[in-house]
């Protein structure tokens, strides 16, 4: 994911492909990049795969660095996209690990 020509389509199809592989890392990756890049884009809160990357990188947050913690609650919160269910997520994680902040 460090191609500088990576556009959030191409983010979001690798994660399709081969998302169910990707480490914690890899999962704060993608949402930072596809968030990032998001300006070229059509509208994230609408497209089905940030909801995948949403409930993969929930289901992994107990192995999410303090950093990778917050670059994932900016990049849904910057993409607009209603993750409930990760932001609530993400708060309890955070909540129990201050120290690391």
């Amino acid at each position: 994911m460090t191609n500088p020509r990576a556009t959030t389509e191409s983010v979001l199809a690798l994660f399709a492909a081969q998302g169910h592989s990707f480490s914690a890392r890899n999962l704060a990756t993608a949402a930072h990049r596809a968030a990032k890049l998001r300006r070229h884009y059509h509208d994230l809160r609408r497209d089905r795969r940030m909801m995948a990357l949403a409930d993969a990188a929930r289901s992994r947050l107990a192995q999410f660095s303090a950093q990778e913690l917050a670059n994932t609650a900016w990049a849904f919160a910057t993409a607009r996209v209603e993750a409930l269910d990760l932001f609530n997520a993400i708060a309890d994680a955070a909540r129990s690990r201050l120290a690391e902040f």
